[in-house]
């Protein structure tokens, strides 16, 4: 095993891009855990009768904790998920973007423009292309739709 072979291995799209989503679903996780734990679960301990302070409305009985809407939780959570995307797009998506550039590919790119072929209804196909891949169809630089 070489040291090239492992860069090439690092470098490689399809991880970095898998890597990137895992963590937006560890952010959004911690973002859907505030909300269930500051909105949903005091609305529940409301119904159920138990006893809180903060940011937020209390439900119940004053200084009840368990029937606290904690607003200020969630939005430390949504402020953490917003600055931790920040971080994530300028410190990880974005050097990745220009490495990527250096290398000739390109990558969390918008799609390039396509058009449907008119015998099989494809809809995935290059501008530039001047036959169908799916059924041989030949096709013209002006249909696209």
């Amino acid at each position: 095993m070489t040291l090239k072979g492992f860069k090439k291995f690092l470098l490689n799209g399809n991880i970095v891009v898998m890597a990137v989503g895992f963590i937006v679903a560890l952010a959004f996780s911690g973002l859907v855990k505030a909300f269930t734990s500051s909105i949903v679960s005091p609305i529940i301990s409301r119904i159920q009768g138990k006893h809180s302070i903060g940011l937020g409305v209390q439900l119940g009985s004053a200084n009840n904790q368990s029937t606290f809407l904690n607003i200020g939780a969630f939005l430390s959570e949504v402020i953490y998920f917003l600055v931790f995307m920040a971080v994530v797009y300028f410190f990880i998506v974005m050097p990745y973007k220009k490495i990527s550039a250096k290398r000739g590919t390109q990558v969390f790119a918008d799609p390039p423009p396509v058009k449907t072929c008119p015998a099989c209804l494809s809809s995935d196909i290059l501008l530039a292309a001047t036959k169908c891949k799916y059924c041989g169809t030949d096709l013209t630089a002006q249909e696209n739709s």
